[in-house]
């Protein structure tokens, strides 16, 4: 081997294992999903679109608070990033979770749960089909139609655009995907052309449902959880601690201080995805209450009133603070 390769191939080691995001292998081959997704197809998506989000994201995050940060911490504060990091991210991310729900594999079914809650809230499957193919349809340029779990834990259609998904913290509409189908012209134009609907229709026929139900049961189960899966949680907790305890011993300097920072944090928890373990119509309510407590005490600062009213609101605030790590606890935790 020539020097000029060697080097070559010691820099692609290098980048391969010092690269932040990489891709996964595709799970079938090119052709496995003919005839509703050519092969040709298949092998531009994976190995040039996908693979460029990979690359580029890479990128985007050096030098930047989200270099040390997961996939899923990047989307918790995507609203706080560059455009190239929440593109490239979403694509990165909106991808793996496409090739993960299609399969070659004939008349996969959704799990009899999945199914119940299809047809408590569609009617059924089949109906469901329908209205995430008008929902497709109705996406503007390129995008993305989704079947998601909400935050209250039931199933919903929505479509995003660009590489955006439930995910992210600027969601319209936010909760954990089960099913996504990619409506970008690249995922279908050269056996399509422009006809998205039939793309949508036929791609029914690769649907992996044995995954998508697994993606359901992981949104719906409760389980003991790790305060450290939210990190928005953590976050307003800190600015709470070092601002509520020294309040303790008759100290405000430090709310008054920082009151505006309790508002902006209290605002990312709001909007954040709340894990799938402490998801609850009380934890929803309780959360909200926060956002609004912290914009009173915020405006009791800024308009000087007394120590003592301060502390109150402040009191009452770390009280709420509290009521989420209860009803997050399921009893045990802590």
């Amino acid at each position: 081997m020539k020097k000029n390769q060697i080097l070559s191939v010691l820099l692609l080691i290098c980048v391969s294992v010092s690269a932040q995001f990489t891709q996964k292998p595709l799970p079938y081959n090119y052709n496995a999903l003919e005839p509703f997704i050519d092969a040709q197809t298949m092998e531009i998506h994976y190995s040039k679109h996908h693979a460029a989000y990979v690359k580029n994201l890479n990128t985007a995050v050096i030098g930047t608070d989200a270099e040390k940060m997961t996939i899923t911490e990047i989307f918790a504060n995507v609203s706080k990033l560059s455009p190239a990091i929440r593109n490239n991210a979403g694509g990165h991310f909106n991808h793996e979770f496409f090739w993960s729900i299609l399969t070659p594999e004939k008349n996969t079914k959704p799990s009899a749960d999945l199914e119940k809650a299809i047809n408590e809230t569609f009617g059924s499957v089949e109906t469901l089909k329908e209205k995430v193919n008008a929902a497709a349809a109705s996406r503007f340029g390129s995008g993305w139609v989704w079947l998601y779990v909400g935050q209250e834990g039931k199933l919903a259609i929505c479509t995003t655009a660009n590489q955006d998904n439930p995910l992210m913290d600027i969601a319209e509409n936010k909760g954990m995907p089960i099913l996504g189908i990619d409506v970008w012209e690249h995922a279908y134009y050269l056996k399509y052309q422009n006809k998205r609907a039939d793309y949508v229709n036929a791609i029914w026929n690769v649907i992996n449902w044995n995954e998508v139900s697994n993606y359901y049961k992981t949104a719906t189960t409760k389980k003991k959880g790790k305060f450290d899966d939210w990190q928005a949680l953590k976050d307003f907790h800190k600015v709470m601690s070092q601002t509520f305890h020294p309040s303790e011993e008759g100290n405000l300097e430090p709310i008054k201080k920082r009151s505006s920072e309790m508002v902006e944090k209290a605002n990312l928890l709001a909007k954040s995805i709340i894990p799938a373990e402490f998801n609850s119509k009380e934890v929803v309510a309780a959360v909200k209450k926060l956002e609004t407590d912290s914009k009173k005490l915020d405006k009791l600062v800024k308009s000087k009133k007394s120590d003592k009213e301060i502390t109150m609101a402040l009191t009452k605030l770390h009280d709420v603070f509290h009521e989420i790590i209860g009803l997050c606890s399921n009893e045990d935790h802590h």
